[in-house]
């Protein structure tokens, strides 16, 4: 027995219309995807406009004075220290790959720079630039710049080059790991597309609020309340 049949009805409907439009947003209506993938691939595009950081790396890189470092890297397995081995070996590093450990000493700024350069090709998506300097998949060259960055970081934090350790820190979460995750995504401002960006966070709010009122009037109307 109802408490209250309008309330009920009433949150009745307002469920049945929510489910209506979450069942839309999953169809491919928004240029052949569908309301989540389309939205999540406009902020990722957005986004990538305000998170460049590379050309502020490439200048404190300039600015820092030349040091020579000498690692012993611990990779996962021989395919991966064979990867990193090749991204190295380009820097003008001595580098030594014994299955899947490497000992490797060079100049520090010439492996930062080398690092930023291949990070901006994939950042700018000239992922063809990369591919042609290691002759192998782009991709598998961002993920080898940021796997061997982290275990050359563990190595020089071993030895106490902190200041070191920190400087490449920025380099490979700021420019490595931004550029992998963006690569393939074409930039976008978000003045262009403000429009679509108010409407959606608009709807985000309606929607969030239309399902609460939902579930409120049909516990109310079927005579469910909260008491002290």
């Amino acid at each position: 027995m109802l408490a209250n049949k309008k309330e009920f009805m009433t949150g009745f409907f307002l469920m049945v219309a929510f489910l209506i439009v979450l069942f839309v947003m999953f169809m491919p209506v928004f240029g052949g995807h569908n309301a989540l993938n389309y939205f999540d691939s406009l902020y990722n595009s957005i986004s990538k406009g305000s998170a460049y950081y590379i050309p502020d790396l490439k200048k404190k890189v300039e600015k820092s004075s030349a040091k020579n470092i000498a690692v012993t890297l611990a990779m996962k397995d021989d395919a991966e220290a064979k990867a990193v081995g090749t991204l190295l070996m380009k820097t003008g590093a001595m580098v030594n790959v014994n299955g899947s450990q490497i000992k490797m000493s060079g100049e520090m700024n010439a492996i930062m720079a080398a690092a930023l350069e291949d990070a901006d090709n994939l950042f700018q998506n000239r992922g063809e630039a990369v591919k042609g300097k290691y002759q192998m998949d782009e991709r598998l060259a961002g993920y080898g710049w940021w796997v061997g960055m982290k275990a050359i970081i563990k190595d020089l934090n071993r030895q106490h080059l902190f200041a070191e350790a920190k400087q490449l820190g920025e380099i490979n979460k700021k420019a490595i790991e931004c550029a992998y995750n963006y690569y393939g995504i074409v930039p976008q401002n978000i003045g262009d597309k403000w429009g679509i960006v108010f409407l959606s966070l608009a709807f985000y709010v309606i929607y969030t609020i239309w399902y609460g009122y939902g579930i409120l009037f049909m516990f109310e109307g079927w005579g469910l309340k909260l008491e002290h």
